[in-house]
């Protein structure tokens, strides 16, 4: 069976169920994307490494395996997304140390996790993208919106929730960076992600 590379084009929130997120691959040589839903936790460990700027005071659980790797000279090769079953997606670390190759079983929430620590490739099976991934060609400017709507989709729930959203447009950059630390700080690592777009967009 043939592999496919995935890249991560981001996280998804849903708009319909409250802590519901998907993370969203796309497929490096083509238009289809594979949304996984992940938890809460899982979210927010995957943006903060793919948020650079956002730095947490203390290692989270993927900083610990990836530091306690470096220690003991293990390196995380490749990611494959390898089996799925009831809509559950199954995945494995290739693994190397002293140039020999280990394969360990994870949550594909992890295992992109890692992925991201160890900038290692993310794969797949072109039958499993067959099977689960969705052609998506649309406006760039309104596919963040439709990665929402697909999120809900998977989800299949049709619970309504009043969106609470703090606003960030009346405070100066400077209260904005006071927050910003405040948030990491506290470990609330999506409102700083919110507060940082803020900033960026001045």
């Amino acid at each position: 069976m043939s592999l496919v590379r995935l890249n991560i084009k981001g996280i998804s929130y849903s708009q319909t169920q409250n802590g519901a997120y998907a993370l969203i691959l796309n497929e490096v040589d083509g238009d289809r994307k594979l949304p996984i839903v992940i938890g809460a936790f899982e979210a927010q460990s995957i943006a903060i490494a793919l948020e650079k700027e956002i730095r947490p005071p203390r290692p989270l659980t993927h900083d610990l395996f990836k530091n306690f790797a470096d220690r003991f000279d293990i390196v995380v090769k490749q990611v494959i997304i390898h089996k799925l079953v009831d809509g559950v997606f199954y995945s494995s670390l290739i693994c190397e140390r002293d140039k020999i190759e280990e394969i360990i079983d994870a949550r594909t929430s992890d295992a992109i996790a890692l992925a991201l620590r160890f900038q290692a490739p993310i794969f797949t099976y072109k039958n499993i993208l067959d099977k689960a991934g969705i052609y998506l060609k649309v406006d760039p400017t309104k596919e963040e919106e439709l990665d929402s709507i697909l999120v809900d989709n998977i989800l299949n729930e049709e619970i309504e929730i009043e969106p609470t959203q703090d606003d960030y447009k009346v405070k100066t950059i400077e209260e904005l960076h006071d927050l910003l630390d405040e948030a990491v700080n506290d470990e609330d690592y999506e409102k700083a992600a919110k507060i940082r777009d803020e900033i960026s967009k001045r």
